[in-house]
């Protein structure tokens, strides 16, 4: 029986309310409400099944988050959001949500849920986004290796990096528990800046005009002294730093670039900071400032 003085209906929101708007028929008969309590309101469109046990309460908007949840519920204790899904969930990938994958401790079939057994998940690699179970940024990444192309995985490792200051020691506290995953190699070269692979448009613009004007061509996304630079020039001593929004809009990523720029005049580089406006609408400018500094004319310019 549900608690004194409160309805089916106020215990199911409540409920609902942590959930993004689903329940699960066992955290219903959990609460005291019975199985034909639960079936009036199925029928009264008050419960609307999503999977197998698990409704979504009335007419609140099945967003990502009530989806993911709703097929978590659906495969038991134990299970978590994993995958492109966590990745998504994490903001390490763009794009419209992947559906759903879990990881759970015992493979079910759930219509529209990719569901993969674990023998042992270690509670480390477990963490909660708004509510909702999921592997941590490290496991994800492992995951997502054996999926991701070069330069997507190298997008969603500096994403890790700008929103959660994830490391590759933590991503190799993962690793070393699984060395045979899939991808891991690859993995492993991005974290160590031994793939050459291009972030973003704005990293492909600034590469392409100076290929067109005849300019030398950066290291890109090297690490330097254990920091990952966005282009190098090692033989003139040149660091530039490309600021997009998108990966650099945080307070702790502003305070990343900031402390890059002091590195770089540490270890004697002139550094320059363009942004997505000088790269596409000033080109022109960013070259002249350039063309001195990587033909050995460092002299020309003043610090900026």
């Amino acid at each position: 029986m549900q608690p004194l003085g409160r309805t089916v209906e106020q215990v199911t929101g409540e409920i609902a309310s942590r959930q993004h708007g689903v329940v699960a028929r066992a955290q219903l008969v959990d609460v005291g409400i019975t199985p034909e309590e639960i079936k009036q309101r199925i029928r009264k469109g008050a419960l609307l099944r999503i999977h197998r046990g698990v409704y979504r309460v009335g007419h609140i908007a099945h967003c990502a988050e009530a989806r993911y949840l709703a097929a978590i519920l659906a495969c038991g204790p134990g299970a978590v959001l994993s995958g492109r899904p966590a990745a998504h969930l994490h903001g390490l990938i763009n794009g419209s949500p992947p559906p759903p994958e879990v990881t759970a401790p015992t493979e079910r079939r759930v219509k529209g849920v990719r569901c993969r057994r674990y023998r042992s998940l270690d509670p480390s690699e477990v963490t909660q986004s708004n509510g909702i179970p999921v592997t941590t940024v490290p496991r994800t990444l492992v995951d997502l290796a054996g999926t991701l192309g070069p330069n997507e995985l190298a997008r969603a490792c500096h994403q890790a990096t700008v929103r959660f200051r994830t490391s590759p020691d933590a991503v190799e506290a993962v690793l070393s528990h699984r060395p045979a995953s899939p991808g891991a190699a690859t993995l492993r070269a991005v974290l160590h800046g031994d793939v050459k692979v291009t972030l973003s448009a704005l990293e492909r613009r600034f590469l392409y005009l100076l290929k067109k004007a005849g300019l030398p061509l950066p290291e890109t996304n090297q690490r330097v002294g254990g920091r990952l630079v966005d282009c190098r020039w090692p033989q003139q001593n040149v660091t530039v730093e490309l600021d997009g929004y998108r990966f650099h809009g945080s307070r702790h990523a502003w305070e990343l670039d900031r402390r890059r720029e002091r590195e770089a005049y540490g270890r004697g580089d002139q550094f320059r900071r363009y942004t997505h406006g000088d790269v596409f609408d000033r080109p022109n400018l960013v070259l002249r400032e350039l063309r001195p500094l990587l033909s050995g004319g460092q002299s020309q310019l003043a610090v900026a």
